[in-house]
């Protein structure tokens, strides 16, 4: 009987949960979002085309994602030294805002180094097969066979992101230093990857469009 009552308990926490961000999605202001995204621009860009490798591209996330992601970094769920203080301030509506703000902007459009044949048949082969030998399920799985992601489960979109980001971000989940994937699937998949395996992934992302 416990067992029962903690399982609904859960389960209507969850429900609960995802009322709640379902209504501050709709509540989103893209407007609000976007004059408070001013301070966002010299490391995102003013439309959320990042103008470097160091800093991921915004415009054209989803914005489920973008909302978490800097909510965790407010919340000190995820550590991100280059935003130390820049959203301590925000309310969960301002997340929100911001969110709503660059995932309307248009995506990057990336070009993918093509002449090593082998790096982008291997990126392509990770991406929509995996590979079952390191137990590296297929990157489409989750983030669709075009890279934009699943807002409903707060699958990001990958298509486009600088190659050097997309690595960081892997090593990062891989060694544990970010860990704010959903029950860390993100740090499992990882850390089965060699450096290879990122390189390669990262630059058939960087093209997928």
């Amino acid at each position: 009987m416990r067992k029962l009552l903690a399982s609904l308990a859960i389960t209507m926490g969850a429900v609960g949960t995802a009322h709640a961000q379902t209504d501050y999605q709709a509540d989103a202001d893209a407007s609000a979002g976007q004059e408070m995204a001013q301070t966002c621009a010299a490391c995102h860009g003013a439309q959320g085309i990042s103008p470097s490798g160091a800093f991921p591209h915004l415009a054209g996330q989803q914005m489920s994602y973008l909302a978490k992601q800097i909510m965790d970094i407010r919340d000190g769920n995820r550590m991100v030294p280059q935003m130390a203080g820049q959203v301590d301030d925000y309310s969960d509506q301002d997340a929100w805002d911001v969110a709503a703000f660059f995932a309307g902007q248009e995506a990057n459009l990336g070009q993918t180094n093509d002449e090593d044949e082998d790096l982008l048949a291997r990126g392509e082969e990770l991406y929509r097969a995996g590979d079952m030998s390191k137990g590296i399920p297929a990157c489409a799985a989750c983030h669709t066979p075009t890279g934009v992601g699943i807002g409903s489960a707060v699958y990001p979109g990958l298509s486009g992101q600088h190659a050097e980001y997309t690595v960081a971000t892997l090593q990062d989940f891989a060694s544990g230093e970010r860990a704010n994937s959903p029950n860390n699937v993100m740090g499992d998949i990882a850390s089965k990857m060699s450096d290879a395996d990122m390189e390669a992934v990262a630059n058939y992302l960087l093209g997928l469009n």
